[in-house]
């Protein structure tokens, strides 16, 4: 196991400080909306999640199918309105510009964790090891 206990004391900071702006880029103002954000970017990697068992047989010349781009596309259009969200909201003056910052730098933290622990525990299994 490459990743040990300092990864994970790391990556749960990191997230945690992630959520404490999104909490706070809504309580500072009184306005819950940018809550939001948090919600689309810990349901993102679903899809990616859910589409990767369905990859082609070892034979095929190509490691993506259909099903596996199906979920890179939708996984991208759930990132891409987490960090619209909150600037559509800003433009219409529905929450603060500050707080629209502290949400897109929160739900960044929030996403790059997830994908960071996803990529430093990844197990490849393989028939012959």
């Amino acid at each position: 196991m490459a990743a040990g206990l300092k990864t994970v004391i790391l990556l749960s900071f990191v997230l945690a400080v992630g959520f404490l702006l999104i909490i706070l880029s809504c309580a500072l103002w009184a306005n819950w909306l940018p809550l939001l954000v948090a919600l689309t970017f810990v349901l993102a990697p679903l899809p990616n999640a859910l589409f990767a068992h369905c990859g082609g047989d070892e034979f095929s010349a190509h490691e993506s199918t259909a099903a596996v781009d199906l979920g890179r596309f939708i996984t991208a259009t759930i990132v891409v309105t987490g960090f619209a969200l909150p600037v559509v909201l800003t433009h219409s003056e529905v929450i603060k510009p500050a707080a629209c910052v502290m949400s897109i730098i929160g739900g960044g933290l929030v996403y790059s964790t997830i994908m960071a622990y996803t990529a430093a525990f990844r197990q490849d299994y393989s028939e012959f090891d």
